[in-house]
């Protein structure tokens, strides 16, 4: 037996490993590539099957009616709110000057005190006018004095001009007779002098007395005080040229509110109509008012009219000042409203695009009975119930075929909307 040629089984096993290998990796090539090849293929139909659907699509969508908003036309109410923005003004407001010369000796009332009618507010210390009153008194007591002197010379003057008048002629000569007649008829007239000056005095003193009262200075009617600019030992002086007043007062029950009105509306506003006033910082309060006058002129810069509406202000909740909305109720011009968006101007005027039962747009002419920026009402052209179309498109025409989507809204929220 030859020992060099002897078997070796793992020398064996090598050599059949190596093809069974191989045999795997091509069979798991060519798997992944039937795997590529699957994936491309569905890959192609899904995108050939998204372009079928996306070339019907856009056909069906080109060839689709045009869809558009519609809204139905509504019948106008008998009254139109009209809300426009107003400001409050006092009732009274005054500025309080001094009406004597001298220097405040004490006030009593100050900023946002609530004071009555004559209600005293300070008081001035005057001792020049007083000086000027006692002499003015004392000058009327001499006046006085000299009247008493006057009558009695009178009285001696006419009893001595009876005297001589009754006396027997020769006794006095007739000049002497005159000279007595005129010493009596210059007595009087002294007389008459010395009582016209008591009078004059008098007056001076009267007006003294006056200006005395007006060292108390008082509340021409009842308000508030808004401003004060006085203190103790301040000199004043009066009269209002290049002063400035003690305090300035104002009444605010009832409180007057002015709110200027475009033209369009001017002629709707009636005096004794009722008006609605809120304030944004009293959310929760609807105030009521009447309407008591206009300028019966319109403002020539801004073309409307300033009214006033006067309210009952008890608890002084508004003050001069104030930013209001005042909401007036106006008739309606035109039976239909429609939005602003559903209006078309072209050269021949206003017009409307209206939906038929089927569905086929019309154009109709309208006439504009009053646009208040949210509403439109129209006088003619078409009648409640017709749906128009909001935003037309300028492609559509008559007879087309639309696609309608019907808008349930207030017209005023799609005014407000489409504006």
């Amino acid at each position: 037996m030859n020992t060099g040629d002897s078997f070796d089984p793992q020398s064996a096993d090598d050599g059949n490993a190596k093809p069974d290998i191989e045999r795997k990796i091509k069979l798991f090539a060519g798997l992944f590539f039937v795997l590529l090849l699957i994936a491309f293929l569905v890959v192609h139909f899904m995108k050939s099957v998204y372009q079928t659907k996306l070339a019907h699509a856009t056909v069906a969508e080109a060839t689709a009616p045009p869809l558009v908003n519609v809204i139905a036309v509504q019948r106008s109410p008998a009254w139109t709110p009209l809300t426009l923005p107003g400001e409050t003004a006092a009732w009274f407001v005054s500025s309080i000057y001094a009406r004597v010369d001298g220097y405040v000796g004490q006030w009593f009332v100050d900023i946002g005190d609530h004071v009555k009618k004559n209600q005293v507010l300070a008081t001035i210390e005057t001792p020049d006018l007083d000086a000027r009153y006692e002499a003015a008194k004392a000058q009327v007591k001499a006046a006085r004095a000299l009247v008493l002197v006057r009558r009695a010379q009178a009285e001696f003057a006419k009893t001595t001009y009876e005297r001589w008048k009754n006396s027997p002629k020769g006794v006095v000569s007739a000049q002497e007779r005159d000279a007595k007649k005129a010493g009596y008829d210059s007595s009087y007239a002294l007389l008459a002098q010395a009582q016209a000056q008591v009078g004059i005095d008098q007056s001076l003193v009267d007006k003294l007395k006056a200006l005395e009262e007006y060292k108390k200075v008082e509340a021409p009617f009842t308000g508030i005080i808004i401003r004060r600019h006085i203190n103790v030992g301040d000199l004043v002086t009066a009269g209002s040229h290049h002063t400035v007043p003690l305090y300035r007062i104002s009444d605010d029950n009832p409180i007057r509110i002015f709110s200027f009105v475009p033209q369009r509306f001017a002629h709707d506003i009636v005096v004794g109509s009722t008006a609605k006033i809120t304030v944004n910082d009293l959310p929760h309060r609807v105030f009521t008012g009447t309407v008591t006058r206009t300028a019966n002129a319109m403002n020539v810069q801004t073309r409307t009219l300033r009214v006033e509406v006067d309210m009952p202000n008890p608890e002084t909740l508004l003050v001069p000042g104030m930013y209001v909305n005042v909401r007036f109720h106006v008739p309606s011009k035109g039976p239909v409203e429609v939005p602003p968006a559903a209006l078309k101007w072209r050269s021949s005027g206003p017009e409307v695009c209206v939906v038929g039962p089927d569905n086929r747009v019309h154009f109709h002419h309208v006439t504009i009975a009053r646009d208040d920026g949210n509403i439109l009402e129209l006088g003619s052209g078409v009648s409640a119930g017709q749906r128009v179309v909001l935003n037309v498109n300028s492609e559509l025409a008559n007879g087309d075929i639309v696609k309608p989507h019907e808008l349930r809204m207030k017209l005023a929220n799609v005014g407000k909307t489409q504006g």
